[in-house]
């Protein structure tokens, strides 16, 4: 049996325990919040995600609340019907529909299934230090960094060449007490919003706009556009919003894993002592964060998370070497790609010329 230190008790930290777990590791969570993170509104989890958290013995919790995610369209701010979302296409393809589910279920029910394997302690108000102060994190084989996009396990064990990226556009998020029926994407100049289903009786939105820093001003930007937006920003409770620079992880990594047991500029080969973990890997954001225009960020959290675990049981502790050169060969190419898909996409969704943009959209397939 292998030790393990995961550094996050996000979706992808907890799916990374949970499968480390199931594989006989003895586990250890490092969370730097003094609680579980239980803020944000709703994931929308791919087909792919899906079985990934099928087999990791998570499907039918995730069933139980999750909703499907059909008919949405991309729209014009006035209302006109630009494109469909392929989402008819995806649940045909793969035979089981987009779902969506809520954020804070999910953590919850991420934490219920790993105390339920049992053996696995969540240390909240812990965070990653480079030269922990007690060793404890250095002791473990496989140290996971799942600590998001300012990673502390990336920079102290990849370096600092790749870090997050602004791209000069604020991302807000809320639930809308209420159903508004009008699912998907409405572009404008410069800006979005975006609506989905997420559990009866309420709806999930999300906008972005760039230099919008008050309710005010996002009320403002989005004044005029068809119905429900303005009443969605009108009836919700700003004090439940949430704002953020859109981001993402730039340039590319170049591996997810180290195995030499030195971290940038170590001293390899100089004979002196070095305890820290042999093998080290990262999932999820710390990995490849992305803007969130595809929706794709958890999804390839849960991927990351199953392929990891995945190589190690395959492969064992005395072998995470090949294990870890298996997981980045199967996923690191994969998420680059949906990063730079979704890097693309935000490009192309808040473009100045949104005329040119609209008429491209009205050539896709419906």
């Amino acid at each position: 049996m292998g030790t393990a230190v995961v550094v996050g008790a996000g979706v992808g930290g907890l799916a990374t325990a949970i499968g480390l777990r199931r594989a006989g590791w003895a586990v250890t969570v490092l969370e730097r919040r003094s609680a579980p993170e239980r803020y944000g509104t709703a994931f929308g989890i791919h087909p792919t995600a899906q079985a990934a958290l099928d087999r990791l013995g998570l499907g039918e919790a995730l069933r139980a609340r999750a909703v499907p995610y059909r008919d949405a369209r991309i729209r014009r701010p006035d209302g006109r019907v630009l494109a469909a979302l392929p989402l008819e296409r995806i649940e045909r393809r793969a035979g089981r529909p987009e779902l969506l589910v809520s954020r804070p279920y999910l953590i919850d029910a991420l934490l219920a299934a790993l105390d339920g394997l049992g053996g696995t302690r969540v240390a909240y108000g812990r965070a990653y230090a480079a030269e922990d102060r007690d060793g404890r994190a250095h002791r473990a084989d496989l140290l996971v960094g799942a600590d998001g996009i300012n990673s502390a396990v990336r920079a102290a064990r990849f370096g600092t060449a790749s870090g997050p990226r602004e791209l000069g556009t604020d991302a807000w998020i809320g639930i809308a007490g209420f159903e508004t029926g009008v699912y998907g994407e409405t572009w404008g100049d410069g800006r979005f919003f975006g609506m989905t289903p997420v559990e009866p009786g309420r709806t999930n939105w999300y906008a972005a706009v760039p230099g919008a820093t008050t309710a005010e001003e996002l009320r403002a930007a989005f004044a005029g556009w068809h119905d429900p937006i303005p009443r969605v920003l009108a009836d919700t409770d700003p004090r439940t919003w949430i704002r953020y620079p859109v981001r993402h992880l730039h340039p590319a990594l170049p591996a997810f894993t180290r195995t030499d047991g030195t971290g940038p500029g170590g001293a390899r080969g100089s004979g002196a002592p070095d305890a820290r973990p042999r093998a080290v890997a990262l999932v999820g954001d710390a990995a490849h964060a992305m803007t969130p225009n595809l929706g794709q960020g958890a999804c390839t959290a849960l991927l990351d998370a199953e392929a990891l675990t995945r190589a190690v049981a395959a492969h064992g502790a005395r072998a995470l070497p090949a294990a870890l050169r298996a997981y980045d060969g199967e996923r690191r190419r994969s998420a680059q790609r949906v990063a730079f898909g979704s890097r693309a996409l935000h490009r192309f969704v808040t473009a100045r010329r949104p005329a040119l943009r609209d008429a491209l959209v009205g050539l896709l397939p419906g």
